[in-house]
């Protein structure tokens, strides 16, 4: 029973866990620019008094949300919003947010936010950072196909089967696994590192104004855990390929 549990979890489970994690990150990568606009982004900027304590927590004003390609912002019910790069509007709270093409390299509009907030602080990451992690979300998505085809190539005829056994195949796939991987985290973390004293900074200059600051508050956005979970369901199949590439160097 026990082998017939492990058998199906790397069979079935390995596939899906890898399926996953590509889209995962392929979310938190196209967030907020093309998708979840007001759902998902890397960095946010909402109104709250959390900087201020005792005060109260009713709080209206502009949030915007950051993201790799773009970024958003959500104004009062009857003003229209627009940015610069991977631009969005809104008329209304309950019309639909419109976007127009993401970049790689956005400039965030930050022009909702009060004149005493410390815009500049929010500056988007590097081009590069981008770049990096679509090329590891192409590897990522290569990587699950790849693994996916190796499980079940005993379904696929005889030819096919005996072509996906092949050594080279089985390094090819797990290679992949592991530039994807590390390329992906690496550029994810970097990212992380950024926003994470963007939102420090922006915070700090804050409360240096006292009561006269703007009721804002900078948080590092829900993205990020999105990002981690989608690379902890990547370590499995990359896991079981690697074991795969073990037991086959052992045998030989």
């Amino acid at each position: 029973m026990i082998a017939g549990l492990s058998k199906a979890a790397t069979l079935y489970l390995t596939p899906a866990l890898a399926l996953t994690a590509v889209l995962l990150s392929l979310f938190a990568f196209l967030a907020p620019a093309v998708m979840l606009q007001d759902r998902v982004a890397l960095l946010t900027v909402t109104p709250s008094n959390a900087l201020f304590p005792g005060q109260s927590t009713n709080v209206d004003g502009p949030s915007v949300f950051l993201g790799t390609l773009g970024s958003i912002m959500l104004l009062d019910a009857r003003q229209a919003i627009d940015t610069f790069a991977g631009s969005c509007s809104r008329h209304t709270n309950s019309a639909p947010v419109n976007c127009t093409l993401p970049t790689v390299s956005p400039a965030y509009d930050l022009s909702a936010l009060p004149g005493n907030a410390p815009s500049l602080l929010l500056s988007p990451p590097a081009p590069s950072s981008a770049v990096f992690i679509a090329v590891a979300i192409s590897f990522s998505a290569l990587f699950f196909f790849m693994f996916t085809a190796t499980s079940f190539r005993h379904k696929m005829g005889e030819k096919v089967s005996s072509a996906l056994d092949r050594p080279l195949i089985q390094r090819l796939s797990a290679w992949i696994g592991v530039f994807a991987f590390m390329i992906g985290l690496t550029s994810f973390a970097v990212i992380r590192m950024w926003f994470g004293k963007a939102v420090q900074d922006f915070n700090n200059f804050i409360v240096a104004q006292g009561n006269n600051g703007p009721k804002l508050l900078a948080e590092v956005g829900n993205g990020f855990t999105m990002v981690w979970v989608a690379y902890a369901f990547h370590a499995a199949p990359l896991v079981v390929a690697l074991a795969k590439l073990n037991v086959k160097a052992t045998k030989a």
